[in-house]
């Protein structure tokens, strides 16, 4: 299955891609490159630095942006060491003009059943972004962690309100070796109303989730990639789930705010000075045709900054 990528006018929209035909853009979650396509396609003159964790999805972009080779500089690598592959890419001191960070999981990485990222597809308890890389995997959380600690993962990272129903019925039916074998072990101990989604669906996301550390290095790009921005240049963020753009949108609201004391503060002491505004004040969403040709849009937001000409 080919991935899609998502509200595309939208992000050359919000980058401002058309206004910057020699601009320098970062794609840091590159995926197959779909949304650096369409950047070098849009901006004849455009460099793209693409970054990606994961070394298959790597491989697919160099097969989609071949004839752009020139222009486009393909890293294995995490954006949360964005500043060093930038100054590799760009020299010291040298702002980019858009980043853009796609946190949603992609259609090649869900239909790979040896990932182990979905249960559609038997498979391992593997669940790595970066599988060359070692780290922890699914089956090591499923299998090792203690009931409470699995719960609490369930709880924080999947929002499941059976988080400890579920976290005691793995503990009990361990070994878990397979992706079938977890999503059955998880459907068995639901409680409640029948949902739309598959009862699973939370758990698997959780594991993700906690096996990526996504949160924690979603919070520690966002102030970073405000850095290598010049001024003007944006940044450009989807989400998926409410975790994600919750921490988006704290993040951006901070940084554009010029007082962050507290309300009842009767005078500012705080001396923070805002580095950003927002271009987006509510999410971008996929419009109905958009989510009829590809459903996997229904939950993205966009939200976008532009850098302030302020001192970092």
């Amino acid at each position: 299955m080919s991935h899609i990528p998502v509200l595309v006018d939208a992000v050359l929209a919000g980058l401002n891609v058309a206004q910057q035909p020699g601009g320098w853009f970062v794609d840091g979650t590159v995926g197959a490159g779909g949304h650096a396509h369409a950047i070098l396609s849009a901006a004849p003159q455009a460099h793209l630095l693409g970054l990606d964790r994961d070394p298959v999805a790597l491989a697919l972009a160099r097969e989609r942006l071949a004839p752009f080779v020139e222009r486009a500089t393909l890293v294995h690598g995490s954006y949360v060491d964005l500043p060093q592959h930038v100054t590799a890419w760009r020299g010291a001191a040298r702002p980019v003009d858009g980043i853009l960070l796609d946190l949603g999981l992609s259609s090649m990485q869900v239909e790979d059943a040896a990932r182990g990222f979905a249960f559609r597809h038997d498979g391992p308890l593997d669940m790595r972004f970066d599988p060359t890389g070692g780290g922890t995997t699914a089956a090591d959380i499923v299998n090792d962690y203690e009931a409470d600690h699995l719960a609490d993962v369930l709880y924080r990272y999947g929002e499941e309100r059976n988080s400890r129903r579920i976290a005691r019925a793995i503990v009990a039916a361990r070994p878990l070796h397979s992706t079938r074998q977890l999503a059955d072990v998880v459907a068995a101990a639901q409680r409640g109303p029948r949902q739309q989604i598959h009862p699973a669906t939370r758990t698997f996301q959780a594991l993700r989730i906690a096996v990526n550390s996504e949160l924690d290095v979603i919070a520690q790009v966002l102030p970073l990639a405000i850095n290598a921005l010049g001024p003007g240049g944006r940044l450009a963020v989807i989400a998926f789930h409410s975790l994600e753009d919750r921490i988006v949108k704290e993040r951006f609201r901070h940084e554009a705010a010029d007082c962050i004391c507290p309300p009842r503060q009767p005078v500012c002491t705080c001396e923070h000075v805002a580095r950003v505004r927002l271009v987006t004040r509510k999410p971008v969403q996929a419009d109905e045709a958009e989510v009829a040709a590809n459903p996997r849009s229904r939950s993205a937001k966009l939200r976008v900054v532009e850098r302030l000409d302020t001192e970092v």
